[in-house]
């Protein structure tokens, strides 16, 4: 069953989607859900720009820091954990806040998901393996064959994407698209919900960027990193993909800098952002965009009664 109401908050990164979500947390005594596909890993607090331990005592907040770097985190799994959390709520009467900028997560939530059985781990490695050794043109060729139309969702250099979608033919048979017709129903209706974009001036936000990742770095966020690397994890991992990632363990191999490395985790949060506001004006144009200093009365009024 649906929940009976709730609060969607999507938005660019560093567009001030957490303090706002706290701040109607406290004011609706509601939880805090993330949907923020990096911020459940559980030893990236710092450089996934988590909610403080303070800011997490002020309001219950939910989905986290709850999975291992090791893991390959989906949108199925992120489903199944809120559908959990959405039931607690709803069973206690209080409004779930959820919070975040991976537009799928809402997506799946509003709309429901597609039942797609889980992909063997052998099948999984054979086309990480083929990735990492023909590159991602190849594979995106192939799942043009095979699957048109979710390869034209994709960018041809989505590699994690392009991934998913041939495991899910080569384990099943059937191609993305046409199990995502056969989906799991949504578990927030739409229309028992407040639903709102943070829609920030693009040179605020790249301003807001670059501040945010210097504090990062002096809040510890390389010590992060430094221990994330020393995992010797599977670089085709989500969280081995986290903005800044990439560049940090870089410059901890002495390939480059400090500064050539905050430049560069800088430039790809700036294109991420840019990438975020595209998708959610061509896919949720029916929620509200707002801007970021929006009043938290305002954001409460929009609650359906």
């Amino acid at each position: 069953m649906p929940a009976n109401r709730a609060v969607l908050i999507a938005g660019p990164t560093a567009s001030g989607k957490s303090a706002l979500a706290l701040a109607l947390a406290e004011k609706l005594g509601g939880n805090v859900i993330n949907a923020d596909s990096m911020q459940v890993y559980a030893n990236l607090r710092i450089i996934t720009a988590r909610p403080s331990p303070d800011e997490e005592v002020r309001a219950p907040h939910r989905l986290y820091g709850t999975v291992d770097e090791a893991e390959n985190y989906s949108v199925g799994r992120w489903i199944a954990d809120v559908g959990t959390v959405l039931d607690d709520l709803t069973a206690a009467g209080r409004i779930p806040i959820v919070v975040g900028g991976t537009g799928l997560y809402f997506k799946a939530l509003t709309e429901g998901l597609a039942a797609v059985p889980p992909v063997p781990g052998e099948i999984r490695e054979q086309v990480r393996a083929r990735v990492q050794s023909e590159g991602v043109a190849p594979l995106y060729a192939e799942l043009m064959e095979r699957d048109p139309v979710t390869a034209h969702r994709l960018m041809p250099l989505d590699r994690v994407r392009i991934c998913r979608a041939l495991e899910v033919i080569l384990a099943t048979g059937r191609s993305l698209s046409e199990w995502h017709k056969e989906g799991m129903a949504p578990l927030v209706d739409p229309a028992r919900a407040a639903k709102i974009f943070l829609n920030c001036d693009r040179a605020e936000l790249i301003a807001r960027i670059e501040k945010r990742f210097m504090a990062m770095l002096d809040a510890g966020a390389l010590d992060e990193v430094r221990a994330l690397a020393a995992r010797d994890l599977d670089p085709l991992l989500p969280a081995m993909k986290a903005h800044g990632v990439p560049w940090l363990i870089r410059h901890l191999n002495g390939e480059i800098a400090l500064d050539e490395a905050a430049e560069g985790g800088v430039m790809d949060t700036r294109r991420y952002a840019k990438r975020q506001v595209t998708w959610f004006k061509g896919q949720m144009k029916e929620w509200a965009a707002v801007p970021p200093d929006i009043r938290v009365d305002d954001v409460a009024a929009m609650l359906p009664a």
